[in-house]
């Protein structure tokens, strides 16, 4: 598999039926006086990118508040893109009691553990008689329901492209084959997909589904050559069906389908716009008053994946390495709540602040505590910490892409060093200039720490432009173009044969 060297535009993107768990805007109050509120996340943000190249696009995605039910009962909403641009969006009212089972049982966390290997196998999970009625009237039927829609729209264009995101939809594609769909289906994977061997936590008939469902898409996507490469060798395993690695395709009832990967990126402008702004200049003032001599910094969701608890401990042993750098480096840490209707992520929201409690009780002097947790979803801050750290910490157990890495090499105006997990997408494109860190050695990151804080001015200074121009290389109108150019050739050779 290789990426193209095309220099294609998205400017010709043809009508699209999006599918995502979340959608580009969410609605309160009155339906008559609706205030909007813009979804967040890095795959929205792509997507809406994504929507200011397309004539027409119709956006199915769940319905999050009272006022998006409401809608769902009177069809399309048309939605103003930020920067241009403008789509229909299709809400699916997924009843409470189906869609709860749909996400918090089975899609996060039992999906996303596996995917993220986070499960500890000798005593978790447990597949009860609650997890597969979960997985039959919450997984497949919120599948079965978001089918529907898609089908209902793709009935009325059958030229349209339907495109569906992520790991809550595995279903769907082989779903809208059988209500008879002919457009041509093209299904991203966000998140890492792991070896064979990490799907036999699910029953038989479970995974097979999963797998089935997936394939009746045209094209399937990763971020990554690992995770296709990891997906095809998945199809061998469980279906015995005929993989053809060189061509990264799979022949699936007499279909072939192909199998890619296109390292999702970011818009710089949009950054370069948001750092500008006043809310991130008060946010740079603040810090800037407070920070000391070296600023490590990270953002993410209080989510296992991303390893935030080894991340302290590796700090804290760097102090207990190098003791001179006691009230001289402070560990910035600013954490997203997320999913704290799962009992997982309460429990690990829990088991990060005992520590973060635990290592400041231990270092802190009267005008210094080593970490400043701060857990609250304010992307100003996030862009006001991205331009004056000095050292990044990425060190996910698992990662899809990590955009984060991205987003702070590009904003940053003071030579910051990357330190980031082997085991992320983005790994692929930022190791040779990053700091490797491997995610479960705290040894091994405490010394990635200390050689990322301690690096001479001459090498951060060549390690940042070089991943500054990375990043601004394969950009996000590249990782659109790439895949654009890929749907055409495919609907070509199909229309051919």
């Amino acid at each position: 598999m290789h990426l193209h060297d095309d220099n294609d535009e998205t400017s010709t993107v043809p009508n699209l039926i999006l599918v995502s768990h979340r959608g580009p805007v969410t609605f309160d109050g009155a339906p008559e006086h609706p205030e909007s509120k813009r979804s967040g996340g890095g795959l929205v943000t792509a997507l809406r990118d994504l929507v200011r190249h397309t004539e027409h696009a119709t956006w199915v995605c769940w319905a999050a508040s009272e006022c998006d039910r409401q809608f769902a009962e009177r069809g399309d909403v048309p939605v103003v893109i930020d920067g241009g641009g403008m789509c229909s969006v299709r809400f699916v009212a997924v009843a409470p009691e189906v869609h709860h089972p749909f996400y918090s049982v089975i899609a996060n966390p039992m999906l996303w553990f596996i995917q993220h290997m986070l499960w500890a196998m000798g005593s978790a999970p447990d597949i009860t008689a609650n997890e597969l009625q979960a997985w039959q009237h919450g997984y497949v039927e919120t599948n079965r329901q978001f089918a529907t829609a898609i089908s209902d729209v793709a009935h009325d264009d059958s030229d349209a492209i339907v495109m569906i995101h992520d790991y809550h939809f595995y279903l769907v594609p082989a779903m809208l084959r059988a209500n008879g769909v002919a457009n041509f289906i093209y299904y991203f994977v966000h998140i890492p997909w792991p070896h064979p061997e990490a799907w036999r936590i699910l029953p038989t008939r479970i995974r097979e589904a999963i797998m089935q469902g997936i394939l009746g898409a045209d094209l399937v996507a990763f971020h990554t050559d690992r995770y296709a490469r990891n997906f095809l060798a998945t199809c061998a395993e469980f279906l015995g069906l005929d993989v053809d690695y060189r061509a990264s395709t799979v022949r699936y009832e007499g279909r072939t389908v192909a199998v890619r990967f296109y390292p999702i990126s970011i818009d710089r402008d949009s950054l370069a716009a948001l750092a500008n702004t006043p809310a991130v200049g008060d946010h740079t003032t603040a810090l800037t008053m407070s920070r000391r001599d070296k600023l490590i910094l990270r953002v993410d969701r209080e989510d296992p994946s991303k390893n935030i608890l080894r991340g302290f401990r590796a700090f804290e042993r760097m102090l207990e390495l190098h003791p001179e750098l006691t009230g001289n480096v402070t560990f910035l840490a600013l954490l997203q709540p997320t999913r704290r209707d799962v009992d997982e992520y309460r429990q690990y929201h829990d088991d990060i602040v005992h520590l973060v409690d635990a290592i400041n009780a231990r270092w802190r002097t009267n005008a210094w505590s080593p970490i400043d947790l701060r857990i609250a979803d304010n992307l100003p801050l996030a862009v006001a910490a991205y331009l004056q750290f000095d050292v990044l910490m990425v060190n996910a157990v698992a990662d899809g892409m990590n955009l984060v890495a991205k987003e702070a090499l590009i904003v940053n105006e003071c030579d910051g060093v990357l330190a980031l997990s082997e085991n992320t997408g983005a790994y692929e494109e930022l190791g040779a200039i990053a700091v490797m860190l491997q995610p479960f050695d705290i040894e091994q990151q405490a010394d990635g720490l200390w050689h990322a804080l301690t690096m001479e001015p001459k090498e951060r200074r060549m390690r940042h432009d070089a991943g500054v121009e990375i990043v601004e290389t394969n950009n996000v109108a590249k990782w659109l173009s790439h895949q654009l150019q890929d749907i055409r050739n495919l609907r070509t050779q199909t229309a051919s044969n």
